[in-house]
């Protein structure tokens, strides 16, 4: 099991998470509390991978202010569904990218499973907790050392370096997360 715990520095708040194998593969899970537009937000969520880390499907359950949060997302043969409607924009895709948390890249980067000096394109499946849907979102990653990636997502358009701590799990999001623990 790999745990990582996160400040957030856009705003306040923390994320917790936890990666661990299941028969089927791997879990994601995790809780984040901050601040979104000055409400409280608490997001537990989770994502069930597959053996090569490819996502199979992820939940988000919580509130912002005094809205409840609700959302289950599957990925079968077909696509991707959002509470059961399916997602024509993202299918084909692998990759579930959650907006509110850093654990997610960690899936991406574990499949991506990229040597030093290589760079992959990939397109995820995107969502932020105010989202009624999935959304393409391009990311180029290029390894620079073996805990540092050149991340670019030209949607966004966010730049910066990554940096991988030893479980896996990105320690440092330049402007918007910092690792304060893991293991």
């Amino acid at each position: 099991m790999s745990v990582a715990l996160w400040k957030a520095l856009y705003t306040q708040g923390h994320d917790a998470a936890a990666l661990f194998s299941t028969s089927a593969g791997w879990r994601l899970e995790g809780n984040a509390v901050f601040a979104k537009e000055g409400a409280p937000a608490r997001l537990s969520y989770a994502l069930d991978l597959a053996t090569d880390f490819s996502t199979l499907a992820g939940s988000i359950e919580g509130m912002v202010g005094v809205s409840p949060v609700w959302i289950a997302i599957r990925r079968d043969l077909a696509g991707w569904t959002l509470n059961g409607v399916r997602q024509r924009e993202v299918e084909g895709l692998l990759d579930l990218d959650f907006g509110f948390t850093p654990a997610t890249n960690h899936p991406q980067l574990r499949r991506m499973d990229l040597a030093v000096g290589q760079s992959k394109e990939i397109t995820v499946a995107w969502m932020d907790v105010d989202s009624d849907r999935l959304m393409p979102l391009p990311q180029n990653y290029r390894r620079i050392a073996h805990q540092a990636y050149d991340y670019h997502s030209p949607q966004g358009p966010y730049h910066a370096t990554l940096k991988i701590a030893d479980n896996g799990f990105v320690a440092s999001y330049p402007t918007l997360w910092e690792m304060e623990s893991g293991s």
